[in-house]
């Protein structure tokens, strides 16, 4: 119809973490079965992913159970030459939205894409040293910079969303 497409949603995956340690408590399990069931129904291996939009609330349990379940869903040592995946979150921009802060990390990763431009995670002093980041080969994405990838690989991002009570939601787009 003309209209102009900023990106395209290519997988959505959901989970519970059925009965867990408490309301607030994330759930590795649960975090990985909703990246699992996205990128299987995106049809694209989680490694060929450039940005990941982390839910990334900044508590010390939380961010470590989203980087050791990406991790494991992405695999050690599978990126290669590709260079570190980049990793951040909405919430250190805008604050935390509660219900809506999956929409605004939605919202800031298609323009991410639109642009082709890494934006940064504001206001981190200290990467948490519990952050396996080396395993997975993710970076936190602290400074603006264009997106630059090869003419023949396409530029994906994935958007995680884990909330209150265990619900587990990621896109792929």
């Amino acid at each position: 119809d003309g209209d102009r497409i900023y990106a395209v949603i290519k997988g959505i995956g959901a989970s519970s973490d059925g009965k867990g340690k408490g309301i607030t408590a994330p759930n590795p399990r649960g975090q990985e079965f909703a990246l699992r069931r996205a990128y299987a129904e995106a049809g694209i291996d989680p490694v060929e992913v450039d940005l990941y939009e982390c839910h990334g609330t900044s508590t010390v349990v939380g961010d470590k159970v989203e980087v050791e379940s990406l991790t494991k869903v992405i695999g050690e040592g599978r990126r290669g030459d590709r260079g570190p995946i980049r990793i951040g979150s909405v919430k250190s921009n805008i604050g935390h939205l509660k219900a809506a802060a999956g929409a605004a990390a939605i919202l800031k990763t298609t323009l991410a894409l639109h642009h082709k431009e890494l934006v940064p995670t504001l206001n981190v002093k200290t990467v948490n040293p519990k952050l396996p980041l080396n395993d997975g080969n993710l970076r936190l994405q602290l400074t603006n910079e264009a997106w630059s990838v090869p003419t023949d690989v396409v530029r994906r991002a994935g958007v995680s969303a884990f909330g209150f009570g265990g619900t587990n939601v990621h896109v792929v787009m």
